[in-house]
């Protein structure tokens, strides 16, 4: 029985080192270090969805491309982007036609805004808006 006694301290000194380094895994995969939080219901919170980048567009206009309140050349001009600056795109829509193009970039990363899309060379596929 000492034997045996013995094997079952040994055995438990090894779930608690393991344990302790976030190597031992439970039935449910979730181990005594793991990091991921648990709410109030015991349940373990989903993970954070991924940020997705917005697309960017690079400002191909001669002398820089006027911001609008809206997509319409009629609309407020809010400012200025100089040429080849490269800005966030959170969407596009059809609007007014400038020198034959018809799409409407709205500006991305929180900053207010339309441009045409006539001088905006995007540099990937921007989503058309909700």
């Amino acid at each position: 029985m000492y034997v045996s006694g013995m094997r079952r301290m040994v055995a438990a000194s090894a779930v608690a080192v393991l344990a302790g380094s976030g190597i031992l895994l439970t039935a449910g995969g979730a181990s005594a270090a793991d990091p991921t939080p648990v709410g109030t219901s015991g349940q373990q919170a989903a993970p954070a969805a991924p940020a997705v980048a917005e697309p960017k567009g690079k400002v191909v206009a001669n002398g820089g491309l006027w911001v609008h309140q809206d997509a319409t050349t009629t609309s407020k001009r809010l400012n200025l982007l100089p040429q080849g600056s490269v800005v966030a795109l959170q969407c596009k829509k059809v609007a007014q036609n400038v020198d034959g193009n018809k799409v409407w970039y709205k500006l991305g990363a929180g900053k207010p805004g339309w441009v045409t899309a006539r001088y905006v060379q995007n540099l990937a596929a921007v989503p058309y808006c909700k």
